[in-house]
């Protein structure tokens, strides 16, 4: 996901997709220690994801009370 589409979002939908990200990391991990993980990349592509989005909701949260004064 491109930090692009990310800014695009709404705040409640980029909390939805981190949501979804976390739920899908998190299966991810339980697939790799029991040694079926196909896709061993993906870890990490899910864990920059969620990344991109925290900061980009985090850039949100801190330009939100400048723009109200």
């Amino acid at each position: 996901m491109k930090s692009k589409e990310i800014r695009e979002l709404t705040d409640a939908e980029a909390q939805a997709k981190l949501r979804d990200l976390r739920q899908e990391l998190f299966n991810l991990r339980l697939q790799q220690h029991a040694a079926r993980l196909e896709r061993p990349s993906r870890l990490h592509d899910l864990r920059k994801d969620v990344a991109r989005i925290e900061t980009i909701l985090r850039q949100r949260q801190l330009q939100a009370p400048t723009a109200s004064k």
